[in-house]
């Protein structure tokens, strides 16, 4: 056995020292709760100089998987992180990876996949790749995590083909146990071994190809090949788990059970909830009762012959999945058991139910009383655990506020005029829209000091039309909407943050067309999309695509400068030099490397008739834009407006100093405001102008998350920073005064 030492960490933190001891080359990931840890740890350890390994921040799942998949072509050894929708909007990646056989190693912390959006744990994401042609390996325990992580990839690379290493979220991904790891790293790559790539890429003598357009006969070879791969693995499996248990003294197979084997009824069950059975079988056993428990460690290849020997006599197996497959009466895993058992020909009754979706919670209690049920055999072949009867009369109670219709927003606090050259919104004063009721009800949950109930106010205190609302994923959306409560009086909907704008496009559409036919009353409605926490980086692709389609919407931006509502991960729109969770200021690494996106300038580029910035710090502006962006929603196209929107939480300041951070970022031009309307760029507050114009650091300095930038040594960032901070105000001052930009 090798020298090992103890780890008090967490699954997440186990499979981040798992992937700095191998020695990885890229990684390509997307944060995601509750996987996003693992990006987190190896992050801060690359800032203390503990790892090379190259961290490519995607866009979006989709683009990381892509990364992903061209480092492993490359020739490198690949990893990647993450969890539910994430890994669903990355799908279609996972059989070109496996179908042109190029290995590389992603956790999955399982997490239930939405709609409606919960970030709790059950397997419905894991068993979408099923059929996607990766091995799959399930740990559940924490030292699990960190021993498949090294098994996975050592059968990965021997069999070509990528593998998945999955554990249940925030039960094994953020529980912290006393665990071992390998004290000496070169033990760790002696174990995977040296990489071998038998088609390098960038043999420039032997250029190949890869990815070629297939039809038949080829495309059948192809999945044979992929098919015999994973035989190899299953063959080749063994072998892996009796190399690790002479290197770590630890045993592992296919299939592990407790009191299996003279059980007459076996619970069969994944994941962290294995243990907690073993409990309830130690209870019922006491009561002389013959139950045993069986979980599998590996779902690809499936072990249908080991699944078989352990539950072979057993009168009875009852399978219960953190998943359905809806309409199939049963779960993925219930369905393969199902199989498996009738291939060997048992004459077990078996049986199926549905638990601990949304990560419900599973006791010793409610093990002993599913494994009671099947013992007595109540005549039910599958079922739901866990599910309540509605309440009745809670159908019945009417709207806690009167609705907002049109005779109750038509104030006339705004006198909109509409010009040969664009759209002038007069009269409108701060005590006159106060009169104007709040879309937003008081109640949310919202940190104190968050920018965004103050900026949605904002927006909305001038538009006398009716609203629609539809958010992306983000603080905005969580803190307001947490069922079965809601914080809107008005239509509201939620789609990811991915699909926002093309989202509310089909409702606007799908309204117009219902007011033509006069299904719903004529009249003007404001349709507006509502982002933030990095859901430009990610959905940008899909607001572009609206906003060039023309679409009669407004995409409203609240800019806090990072993936907020998962504990602040690096944005685009993050500044340079600031500290995140991915982001970390060490010895070895200073914040953020890149520079801030501009946003308002890549709107401004598909040439929609109407985008805007505005800040809390200048309410009549902010308000004065938002009725124009409404006006030009509601009869041109797309209009776009953009707040910077403050986080004390993750900005490390004062909640009661907000509006004067936000003011100095106004003042220091890194957020300028400026309008652009019909293709004319118009500056709309130059700080030059009134004497206000300060330095970047100056705003820079208000912030914990950007005050290091103050020492010495971090004076190029902040240098390099306020160059371009001058730059790009200087491109919007020469456009400003230009006749036609």
């Amino acid at each position: 056995m090798e020298e090992q030492q103890t780890e008090y960490a967490s699954g997440n933190e186990m499979a981040a020292i798992a992937v700095r001891q191998i020695g990885y080359d890229v990684m390509g990931y997307y944060p995601i709760t509750p996987s996003t840890q693992i990006a987190e740890k190896l992050d801060l350890m690359r800032a203390e100089g503990e790892t090379d390994l190259t961290m490519i921040a995607a866009e979006g799942e989709h683009s990381a998987a892509g990364i992903c998949y061209g480092a492993a072509v490359g020739g490198g050894r690949v990893f990647n992180a993450t969890s539910a929708n994430g890994l669903l909007y990355a799908l279609e990646q996972f059989p070109v990876q496996s179908g042109t056989r190029y290995p590389m190693v992603m956790n999955v912390a399982c997490r239930t996949v939405s709609g409606p959006l919960s970030i709790k744990a059950d397997h419905s994401d894991l068993m979408y790749l099923l059929n996607t042609g990766w091995l799959i390996f399930f740990a559940h325990t924490v030292q699990e995590v960190y021993d498949f992580n090294l098994i996975a990839l050592r059968l990965a690379e021997e069999v070509r083909l990528p593998a998945v290493v999955a554990f249940d979220g925030f039960f094994t991904s953020h529980q912290k146990c006393r665990c071992f790891r390998f004290a000496n790293d070169e033990a760790v790559k002696a174990f995977i071994g040296p990489k071998k790539d038998p088609y390098p890429f960038f043999d420039f003598e032997h250029p190949i190809t890869v990815g070629s357009y297939m039809n038949e006969p080829d495309i059948m070879q192809n999945k044979y090949q992929l098919h015999l791969a994973m035989e190899k693995a299953r063959t080749g499996l063994p072998e892996c788990f009796s190399a690790y248990q002479t290197l770590s003294g630890r045993q592992y197979a296919e299939c592990e059970g407790y009191q299996w084997e003279d059980a007459e009824m076996i619970l069969l069950l994944l994941g962290s909830t294995y243990d907690t059975a073993t409990v309830a079988v130690e209870r019922m056993r006491r009561q002389g009762k013959k139950v045993g428990v069986v979980t599998l460690n590996v779902l690809r290849p499936f072990p249908a012959k080991a699944v078989y020997e352990f539950c072979r006599h057993a009168a009875c197996i009852l399978v219960a999945d953190r998943q359905d497959s809806y309409g199939a009466g049963g779960g993925n895993l219930s369905l393969e058991v199902r199989a498996a058992m009738q291939k060997y020909r048992s004459t077990a009754k078996i049986k199926s139910l549905v638990y601990g979706l949304g990560g419900m919670d599973f006791f010793v209690e409610d093990a002993v009383r599913i494994m009671e049920d099947a013992l007595c055999d109540d005549g039910r072949d599958f079922y739901y655990y866990g599910i309540y009867a509605g309440e009745k009369e809670a159908e019945n109670k009417g709207p806690f506020f009167a609705p907002l219709t049109a005779e109750r927003t038509k104030l006339g606090i705004v006198n909109v005029t509409k010009l040969k050259k664009g759209i002038e919104a007069g009269g409108l004063n701060l005590n006159a829209t106060t009169a104007m009721p709040k879309r937003i009800a008081a109640g949310h949950g919202a940190c104190p000091g968050c920018g965004i109930p103050v900026n949605l106010n904002l927006l909305l205190r001038g538009i006398e039309d009716p609203v629609v609302l539809l958010f992306q994923t983000g603080c905005g959306m969580i803190v307001t909407t947490p069922y079965p409560k809601t914080s809107f009086k008005v239509p509201y909907l939620h789609n990811l943050f991915q699909n926002g704008a093309a989202t509310l496009s089909g409702l606007a559409e799908l309204c117009y067309r219902k007011q033509q036919q006069g299904e719903i009353p004529a009249g003007d409605i404001v349709f507006i999309m509502v982002s933030g926490d990095g859901g430009m980086d990610i959905g940008m692709g899909s607001a572009l695509a609206t906003a060039i389609r023309g679409h009669r919407l407004l995409l409203f931006e609240y800019d806090n400068g990072g993936y907020m509502n998962t504990g602040y991960q690096l944005s685009y729109s993050t500044p340079k030099g600031a500290k995140s969770a991915t982001s970390h200021v060490g010895k070895a690494q200073s914040g953020k490397s890149f520079f801030h996106k501009d946003m308002p300038q890549i709107m401004a580029a598909s040439n929609i008739p109407y985008v805007a910035t505005v800040a809390e710090s200048h309410p009549v502006d902010f308000m004065r834009k938002a009725v124009k962006a409404a006006e030009y929603a509601k009869g041109y196209g797309t209009a776009y407006v953009k707040a910077l929107s403050a986080c004390p939480l993750n900005w490390n300041d004062a909640p009661a100093s907000e509006r004067s951070v936000i003011e100095a970022a106004v003042n220091s031009c890194y957020f300028p405001l400026y309008e652009v309307e019909q293709g004319k760029t118009s500056i709309t507050y130059d700080p030059d102008a009134y004497g206000k114009k300060i330095p970047v650091l100056d705003w820079l300095s208000m912030m914990g998350r950007t005050k290091h930038l103050q020492q010495s040594k971090y004076q190029d960032i902040v240098q390099e920073l306020q160059a371009e901070v001058d730059r790009r105000f200087r491109c919007l001052r020469a456009k400003s005064e230009h006749p036609y930009l």
